[in-house]
């Protein structure tokens, strides 16, 4: 196809779904040229890319005081509209301020104002006012340079919330340019705040995820959503990831006559209870309460290290543990989690350890996707509600996209260790046990195959550049 294709990835999560699938393979292969418009830095990316793709680095933007009021405004108004769902009602109000700064006081002042006015004009008012705010700025009218000299005919953004390429959106709009973005995860619509701006297109991963995107986008039309799967989950038919059973035994140190429980963890923001519950895990395994023969493996989240578990490797050495390796890539970001990468390698260990894993334990997360993928029963550990002095974890089971998990019956929900150590049993015995309701899941959250993903969303992209 004679067109150029603009690609804007801004984290780690984006480079692991398009650099390390075969998404810029099949993009290369079908546009005249791709430029990637990196968040992170050029250092990052491997070598040897196909001929055809460029990588232009983007200057960092830092929002202005005034960039930030309005973005501000903007993300509490769509809080404030759709607090009927829980997950928004739930963010609403763990960013309501603590204390008293001069910042606080300007957020308690945007919750006031928006429990009267939440409209969706409002809504895109402080929207318009955002992006005029930046709109002269230096680094605006770099990104206006950058595109007027690549005119690219259709840019692709990986990702539909990071307020620091707002501007980049703001540039392309000005310069007529088409955009597109892919919804990044399967719980940004019914539970985060607003997306950075407004698409020309939208690709997303469900039939589900069209419906969520009309309802909550009211300026969206039909037309303008297209049914792509996502390409998060197609590095596991790939073949380069496949490991050796023999090589991944050896790999984490493993006896092959045990079976394996995974425990994986969330990040520290949301994980406080990740310690206490591989104690659990480790403690019954110890006292014999498991009814068969088990190891554990531990993998921490990709958005840190393995630091706060030290005093836990050391009461278990007996734990295994798969620390991700994703490389930081840049320091003093304004989301420094966001600037972390991860190699082929982990790509690999993940996809071995769903395949070889026999239970996953988690606390919620996108991972119970990726384990009944490889048709592997799972248990959701929330130890703590509102009066047990532990983190409230059991409020995430009320919000909308985990509310369908559990309601599903693909899962095994484990309130205390007692439960844990059942669901852990019965797992154990019955691994098939809801297998079909695991397919049922995934097809509603998966709308298409996973063989295949990039090369769909290319042809998508072909279709809405002409």
């Amino acid at each position: 196809m004679n067109k150029k294709l603009g690609i804007v990835i801004t984290d780690g999560v984006g480079f692991r779904n398009f650099i390390l699938s075969n998404f810029i393979e099949e993009a290369s292969l079908q546009f005249k040229s791709v430029i990637i418009y990196s968040g992170l830095p050029k250092s990052a990316y491997p070598t040897g890319l196909q001929g055809n793709v460029e990588i232009r680095e983007l200057e960092v933007f830092t929002e202005s005081k005034l960039t930030w009021f309005f973005r501000k405004w903007k993300e509490v108004a769509h809080l404030r509209k759709y607090q009927h769902f829980y997950g928004m009602k739930d963010n609403l109000v763990s960013g309501y301020p603590k204390n008293n700064s001069a910042r606080s006081i300007l957020v308690k002042l945007i919750y006031i104002f928006t429990k009267m006015v939440h409209s969706n004009k409002s809504i895109l008012f402080a929207e318009n006012l955002q992006f005029l705010s930046f709109s002269k700025g230096t680094i605006t009218v770099n990104y206006k340079k950058l595109l007027t000299e690549d005119l690219p005919d259709h840019l692709f953004f990986t990702h539909q919330r990071p307020p620091y390429v707002a501007p980049f959106l703001y540039a392309a709009q000005k310069l007529k340019i088409k955009t597109s973005s892919f919804i990044f995860s399967w719980d940004n619509l019914a539970s985060k705040g607003r997306m950075m701006g407004s698409f020309d297109y939208y690709l997303v991963w469900s039939d589900l995820m069209k419906s969520e995107l009309l309802h909550f986008y009211p300026n969206v039309t039909d037309e303008k959503v297209k049914i792509v799967g996502t390409p998060q989950f197609e590095p596991y038919v790939m073949p380069k990831y496949k490991t050796k059973n023999d090589d991944f035994f050896n790999k984490f140190k493993l006896d092959t006559t045990k079976k394996i429980i995974c425990y994986s963890c969330a990040d520290v923001s949301i994980g406080k209870n990740d310690g206490i519950v591989i104690e659990s895990i480790a403690n019954a395994i110890r006292n014999h309460k498991i009814v068969e023969d088990v190891q554990l493996l531990v993998r921490t989240s990709p958005a840190e290290d393995d630091a706060r578990f030290r005093m836990i490797r050391a009461a278990f050495p007996e734990i295994s543990w798969n620390v991700p390796k994703w490389k930081l890539t840049r320091e003093n970001h304004a989301e420094n989690w966001s600037q972390r990468v991860p190699s082929e390698e982990d790509i690999k260990d993940l996809r071995a350890l769903l395949e070889y894993s026999d239970v996953n334990i988690n606390m919620c997360s996108t991972m119970s996707l990726d384990f009944m993928l490889f048709d592997k029963p799972i248990i959701n550990t929330v130890f703590g509600n509102e009066t047990s002095g532990l983190y409230n974890d059991q409020r995430f089971l009320n919000y909308d996209h985990y509310k369908k998990v559990v309601e599903s019956d693909a899962v095994i929900i484990a309130k205390n260790e007692t439960e844990l150590i059942d669901a852990i049993n019965d797992a154990l015995q019955n691994p098939t046990k809801r297998t079909l309701q695991r397919e049922k899941l995934i097809k509603l959250q998966i709308s298409k195959p996973l063989e295949g993903t990039s090369k769909r969303i290319v042809e998508t992209l072909i279709q809405i550049s002409k």
